[in-house]
């Protein structure tokens, strides 16, 4: 039987840093029986974040045959991780009383990377201090610490000269622009796309691994009240070859500027990526080339994508939606193989980091402070992507 809460005195402790890669030696919290102090960003149902969300503390024992505990090291807020806490999202969070509470709770995040700090006996090919990042969704990534399997787990073989929020942002943005890239359309080098939401975490990831293969690439982003132009200037330094507003796209002018990009209309643009959804889906479509195809990956107007009957009919474009979830528990073997190139461009240089907001979660943080961070992603225009970022815990 576990030892009682109040035999749980913290004690403070130095973690050894094994590996040369591995964060600088941090402080963990240790009961006086090795039992792991965690906490959790949780819900106990669905609702807005800043309504729902609660920090919550358990305890995790040491682990036993083949179970390892993990120690996340940085998990990045994505929008998706707010629609499912929204219950708008297809996934649902997954509840349980596992973890202490009186009432079923679910652990929210989707992604992060995390350091194995302890192992069963019966544990293989996975060792103390390997990096490692989930395999599917749902696992719950907001925590401070998580006990599993190995079966959970992808591990990164070589983590050399990567940071922790290098490698807990690989496995959705990165892997969706990827796989939108190859998946749909057999593009040749000098060949063109056309995507929106072109400053997002996908649309910076299809600039830099598009300009890698020799692809060519007509990059939207919303018009705003300042700093539009360094937006276009920033996205061209990653390797963009067009970058455009929606009302310059949407205006009259834009089919003219498009033989002008394309060699008077000889170079076809055979591939549209979509995270938007409303008219600016249709603007784009009237630029492609018989047989094309549309992929939608998101929709952050909430506007539907309509399908225009004339370029159906006429110009045989074709409509595809693609969620990378569902594609990365299909595909596991294709998932570890795509990370791991896209992390050695990353340590090569090759691979721009996106833009990140760090958000410091440290033992004593407040919960106010990890909600507020959740509650604003899908907010207005922030500096970067939110992540977690574990310290001390």
């Amino acid at each position: 039987m576990a030892p009682s809460r109040a035999i749980f005195a913290t004690a403070r402790t130095a973690l050894r840093n094994t590996h040369p890669t591995t964060i600088p030696a941090q402080r963990r919290c240790i009961s006086a029986f090795g039992y792991e102090q965690a906490k959790c960003l949780a819900i106990d149902k669905l609702g807005e974040p800043k309504d729902v969300l609660r920090l919550h503390g358990h305890s995790i024992s040491p682990p036993h045959g083949d179970l390892l505990t993990v120690k996340f090291l940085a998990s990045p807020i994505n929008p998706a991780d707010v629609n499912q806490i929204q219950g708008v999202y297809p996934t649902k969070p997954t509840f349980t009383t596992n973890l202490g509470s009186s009432e079923p709770i679910a652990i929210c995040g989707n992604e992060g990377v995390a350091e194995v700090i302890a192992k069963g006996g019966s544990v293989k090919g996975i060792e103390r201090g390997d990096w490692v990042i989930m395999k599917k969704q749902g696992f719950g990534t907001w925590r401070t610490h998580a006990q599993t399997t190995a079966d959970n787990l992808t591990v990164i073989k070589n983590k050399d000269g990567l940071k922790p929020e290098q490698v807990g942002t690989v496995s959705v943005n990165p892997m969706t622009a990827y796989r939108m890239l190859k998946d749909f359309v057999e593009l040749k080098p000098g060949e063109w796309f056309i995507q929106n939401g072109a400053n997002s975490g996908v649309g910076r990831a299809a600039i830099q691994l598009a300009k890698l293969w020799g692809y060519k690439s007509i990059n939207i982003i919303r018009e705003r009240e300042s700093g539009t132009q360094e937006m276009k200037d920033e996205l061209k330094q990653l390797g963009a070859d067009v970058v455009v507003t929606d009302k310059e796209v949407e205006s009259r002018g834009f089919r003219d500027q498009v033989k002008e990009f394309t060699d008077g209309g000889r170079e076809p643009i055979r591939l549209a990526l979509n995270c938007v959804g409303g008219s600016i889906v249709n603007a784009m479509a009237k630029h492609l080339a018989s047989g094309s195809h549309v992929v939608t990956y998101g929709a952050m107007s909430k506007q539907p994508v309509s399908l225009p009957t004339g370029l159906l009919i006429f110009k045989d474009l074709h409509f595809d939606g693609y969620w990378v979830s569902k594609w990365s528990n299909q595909n596991p073997a294709e998932k570890e193989a795509c990370v791991t190139e896209v992390l050695d461009l990353t340590r090569q240089g090759k691979f721009a980091d996106i833009p990140m907001d760090p958000v410091k979660w440290e033992h004593n943080t407040k919960q106010d402070e990890l909600v507020n961070a959740v509650q604003g992603t899908l907010e207005g225009y922030r500096s970067g992507k939110g992540i977690f970022v574990f310290q001390n815990t």
